[in-house]
Parts: structure tokens; sequence; C-alpha cells
């Protein structure tokens, strides 16, 4: 703003942002479900199931995770479904919450939408109108994103349930305060209404999401009214509610945003786009074109918001194939993936905002906790993808 880059509408939109009402309503959701006895209850259930092994009760909710990200288009919305779950396994088998809770959000965040489901299906109809627009014959369906994505619902959970927790700091916390004083506040005890009312309202919250577009609501919508009924059901009184918003991270994120909103406002973007389009000039590797449109837009989307810069590097991705003669396809998957698949920052989706003050993670923490698969998701990605969907 001091430098004439954000008006002061811009600085300041973060605050109305519909991710960020998202981040604050399932916060809020998280919380009053979190009071339940029922979170207890299944956490007792899945332990006995997994034979008191922390590993198998975690994978089942790791596979819950797979599942709720394919269903369900709000990364946030998901990850805060999974968050109470987990931590209440943790708690209940003496492991820290730092050493599993990033793995649980990098799954959540690289397996969404790669199931031919809503969320692919809303993404394919987006790249159809950019096809349309730059002339190319060519519709894109839920199932290209399955076919050039799929191996993330094998490599991703795999990673989150045998490699991540042994990458991720060993984090001793007070578990009083990652929960906020969850159980503070109204009481030690919810009533048997208030009891039932916040596993209603939990549950009633994940069917809209998963049936949001069917119902005709917004994600954000969802978040703020569950958020809100929490409140009026007594599950969270004022002053609980007010301490289970972890406002630093809520900052944080809209500060994010409003960097990203400079990016893109400046122009910054685009000039970075251009220069792309103008190095990968006449080559025909498929592989480092691939490279190119995969790695770029994730870089850049840990700055900048995912949806942001798809719109900025797709039209760039089709004038590419366009002057080149390439199928498209198989590029615009992976810029797809690459602006959707970042955990790195703050700023690359409010889920990591909240795995940063579950897990107590800093910057450093993030990537030394990352830097691994994000490797490994670039590698699968490029060569995979661009062999089942070549642009040449």
């Amino acid at each position: 703003y001091l430098t004439g880059c954000l008006t002061s509408a811009e600085a300041l939109s973060g605050f109305g942002n519909s991710n960020t009402i998202v981040l604050v309503g399932m916060l809020l959701i998280a919380a009053g479900f979190q009071r339940s006895s029922f979170v207890n209850k299944l956490c007792d259930a899945v332990i006995r199931m997994a034979g008191g092994s922390f590993t198998k009760a975690y994978a089942v909710y790791i596979i819950l995770a797979v599942l709720l990200a394919n269903f369900i288009s709000s990364p946030v919305a998901c990850y805060t479904i999974i968050v109470p779950l987990i931590g209440s396994l943790c708690d209940r088998m003496n492991v820290n919450r730092s050493k599993v809770m990033f793995p649980a959000m990098v799954v959540v965040v690289g397996c969404c939408g790669v199931l031919p489901l809503a969320t692919a299906v809303q993404q394919a109809a987006q790249a159809t109108g950019f096809l349309a627009a730059y002339g190319f014959d060519i519709e894109m369906s839920a199932m290209d994103y399955f076919i050039g994505m799929w191996p993330m619902l094998v490599l991703l959970p795999l990673w989150a349930i045998f490699i991540g927790p042994k990458q991720t700091p060993d984090i001793k916390m007070d578990i009083a305060a990652v929960n906020q004083n969850v159980r503070a506040g109204s009481g030690n005890q919810l009533s048997r209404f208030q009891d039932t009312a916040a596993v209603v309202i939990f549950f009633a919250d994940l069917v809209c999401l998963i049936f949001a577009n069917q119902l005709g609501l917004e994600v954000w919508f969802i978040a703020f009214a569950g958020g809100l009924l929490m409140i009026l059901t007594g599950v969270l009184d004022p002053r609980t509610c007010m301490k289970n918003i972890a406002w630093d991270m809520v900052l944080l994120y809209v500060g994010s945003l409003a960097l990203g909103t400079a990016l893109s406002s400046t122009g910054a973007g685009e000039v970075v786009g251009n220069l792309v389009s103008r190095a990968v000039g006449g080559t025909t590797n498929n592989y480092i074109l691939g490279a190119v449109f995969f790695i770029v837009p994730f870089i850049i989307t840990q700055f900048m918001l995912n949806r942001a810069v798809i719109a900025v590097f797709t039209p760039i991705c089709l004038m590419t194939c366009q002057a080149m003669g390439a199928n498209p396809v198989g590029l615009i998957v992976l810029v797809t993936a690459g602006s959707l698949a970042a955990f790195l920052t703050p700023m690359a989706t409010p889920a990591v905002p909240v795995a940063m003050e579950q897990g107590g993670y800093s910057l450093k923490d993030l990537f030394r906790s990352g830097w691994l698969i994000t490797v490994l998701i670039a590698v699968v990605y490029i060569f995979y993808t661009m062999t089942v969907l070549p642009a040449f």
C-alpha cells in the first residue's frame, strides 16, 4: 500500500475474501465438534479397529482425507474436518501433533480434484472455456484430470503414512493451548442437547459441503452458517468462539492475500508468464514443456492465489501450444496441478496456516518437512503426465 502497488480497498479485501470466511467458519465448526463426545468415541473405535497401532489408525484418517478432498472443493474445509480427529488420536496415543499434521495437510491439498467428481468437473469446465476462447476444438473432461493426476492418490497417502512423520519436527506442545481452551468457556461438559447439536451441525455441514453444487450453496456460506450455529446452540459461547479462531494465522493469511493481489494487479504475474512463454521457444520436448508449465506455476502459487495463477498461466500455455501446434490437454493438467498442489508457505492455501497452528510449525519447518514430497510430486507429474498426455 505504501509503495502504491495496492489501493486501500485491495489491501483490506482479504478480510472479506471467501477463503478467509471459510477458514474462520471451519475453525469454529472443528472446535465445536471437538468438544463433543463423538470425537473420543470415534477415536476409540478407530484405535480398536487398528489393534492399538497408531500408524494403522492414522492411515484410516488419511484415507478419509483423500475421499473428502475429492468430494469437497475447499482444501481448508476438508482439512479442518480431519484436524480434530487426528488431534484426538495424537492426544490419546501420546504422539506429538507436529509429526502428522503437516503430512495430513499435504494429502488434502495434493489429492484435491483428482477423482472425476465435482471439483474435477469444475476444473474441466473452466479449461474447456479457455480452449474455446483460444480457438481449440477440444473439450476437456474430469477424466482427463484423473488420467493425468491419479498417481497422487497412491504417492501422497503412502508418503504421509510412512515417510512424512519421519521428516517433520518433534515439537512438544501444550495441548490446552493448541486446542485454544476448546473445552473451557462454556463449561467442561456439554449438555445432552449441545453434545447432539455439535455432532448434527458438523455432519450436516459435511453433507452440505459435499453437495454444495447440487444445493446451490457457496462453500463460504456453509462454513459461516455452521460456525454461527455452533454459537447459537451454545456449543461455543462468544468468549470460547473468539479463543478458537487462530487470529495470528488469519491475519497472516489476509496479509498473504494482499501480496498475491499486488502480484496480480501490478502485472508481475503476467511478466513472469511472458518470460516463460519466450523461454520455451520452439522446443518440442514433452518433458521440458511439462517441467516449465508445472514448476513455474508451482513456485508462483506459493506467493499468489492459485486460481489467479491458473488464470494467468492457462492462456500462456494455450498460446504456446497454438504457436507450436501442440496438444494442450496434458500441459493444462500440469498448470492446474502445479497451481493447486502448493503447501510450502502460508500464502499457498489457507490450509497451511491451520497446519502451522495445529502442529506448531515455523516456515523453516514447512520447508524441511516438505522438500522431499515436493521433489517427488514434480518428478511424477512431469514424467508421468507428459507420457500419458503428451503435447507431441
